[in-house]
């Protein structure tokens, strides 16, 4: 008993020796302490993966690239980066695991993520003042909660530039969406921008979001879509009737079974959203001959070839190691490389031996000047007066869409068409959230 109490008392000195010198020679975090201690920070990137609906698992993915490629080149500032990744799992209860294991390991903070249950991760968030920097942009609370720092505007702005592009060209229009919250607010933003053309409001065509026959769907939207033109201005030269869908992964499954409904070749025009159709999937769908020829698309960035894009994907090619999953066209790695690139630029505005915490990115993000990101977006910042008088979502700071059609097999910019900030556009519509 006596040598078991010596051995005992042994243990505890050598470990209170080994951890008094690990924190004078700065080996890293130790359980329990801030993310941003021991030179070591902690930020999370979550996303669902392996579910019935939509899948990011490039956003992860990209993540991982980041903390291989910043900490070969000696970290940020000094600080060497530890990214956690987290399965949302397409549910409330999968992002509320996210956001309390984010809290347990001390992250400073959420960074390029994608969940559409912002309820159920920005509570835990904002309770332990955790910032959310360049979330996807599919849940309302991402544009609402002081500590969310988007670097697009999500939906919002998709769906505007959306009816902005189709109004232009149709007079008829109809929008497959799903039966979600967060679906329940794209028909009043797509109507935002069809309104501005003077376009009827669109068909609101509702699916369960990981349904695998869309053919009752595709049906209504067909039908929507050669209604008759009746009352219409016969100067207008908008004669084609438009389908769009914004559906995620399951956008392909829905213009399957649209190509199986046409039987009659009435061919209206398509169109989504980037993230619900991609580069990667107009390649896997027959390139040149793939059914999305002629699609329209919005998208917040450049085009995927821009040289813009160069410095992600030669990150991508040296540090994915074979990382399927990490597309450099895919607007969710995207994402996620532009909010490491804001998380990187704000800790090189802390002194080099700062001890950084959550809280202190969340008061640096509202008090610094402008953040850029390599002209990817416009220069980013999220003090009061850079916010914005949209209803419902007072926190988009970057209203830009670009638009692109896909010629030839590649997404390309639409000829004759720039850049456009939806904001003026969202600040007429109604409340969509």
């Amino acid at each position: 008993m006596t040598i078991s109490r010596r051995a005992a008392s042994l243990s505890r000195t050598l470990v209170a020796t080994a951890t008094g010198a690990c924190l004078l020679a700065g080996c890293g975090a130790l359980p329990g302490d801030s993310g941003g201690s021991g030179g070591t920070i902690t930020v999370m990137t979550f996303a669902p993966e392996e579910t019935k609906a939509t899948n990011m698992p490039g956003m992860p993915g990209m993540a991982k690239a980041y903390e291989r490629w910043v900490n070969s080149r000696g970290g940020i500032n000094g600080h060497k980066l530890r990214v956690l990744t987290c399965n949302e799992k397409n549910t409330p209860t999968g992002a509320a695991d996210c956001a309390r294991k984010a809290i347990a390991e001390k992250a400073v903070a959420v960074v390029g993520s994608y969940s559409q249950h912002g309820r159920a991760f920005m509570a835990p968030l904002e309770a332990e003042g955790i910032p959310f920097i360049g979330g996807y942009g599919v849940s309302s609370e991402e544009f609402q909660s002081t500590l969310s720092y988007p670097v697009n505007g999500g939906q919002p702005v998709l769906l505007a530039g959306a009816g902005h592009q189709l109004g232009k060209a149709c007079n008829q229009v109809a929008l497959v969406r799903p039966d979600t919250l967060a679906g329940d607010s794209l028909p009043v933003l797509l109507n935002a921008g069809l309104k501005a053309n003077r376009t009827v409001e669109a068909s609101d065509i509702r699916a369960a979001e990981d349904s695998a026959d869309f053919s009752p769907q595709a049906r209504e939207a067909l039908a929507a879509a050669s209604a008759p033109k009746d009352g219409r201005d016969p100067k207008d030269a908008k004669e084609r009737g438009c389908v769009t869908a914004v559906l995620g992964e399951r956008t392909e499954t829905f213009f399957d079974a649209f190509r199986r409904v046409d039987t009659q070749r009435k061919n209206p025009q398509i169109s989504s959203v980037l993230g619900s159709v991609s580069q990667s999937l107009v390649d896997r769908t027959g390139g040149r001959e793939s059914p999305f020829e002629g699609a329209y698309l919005t998208s917040w960035y450049p085009v995927s070839s821009d040289p813009l894009w160069e410095p992600m994907r030669k990150v991508i090619a040296e540090h994915a190691f074979g990382d399927d999953s990490v597309d450099p066209d895919d607007s969710g790695a995207q994402t996620t490389w532009i909010a490491y690139t804001v998380l990187s630029e704000v800790v090189k505005r802390f002194k080099a031996d700062e001890d950084i915490t959550a809280r202190k990115v969340g008061r640096m993000l509202n008090r610094s000047e402008a953040v850029t990101t390599g002209g990817l977006t416009p220069d980013l910042a999220w003090r009061y007066q850079d916010m914005r008088a949209v209803a419902g979502f007072p926190r988009i700071v970057n209203g830009r869409v670009t638009f692109q059609i896909v010629q030839s097999g590649r997404l390309v910019a639409q000829p004759g068409e720039q850049s456009l900030d939806m904001t003026p556009t969202l600040e007429q519509a109604p409340r969509a959230a």
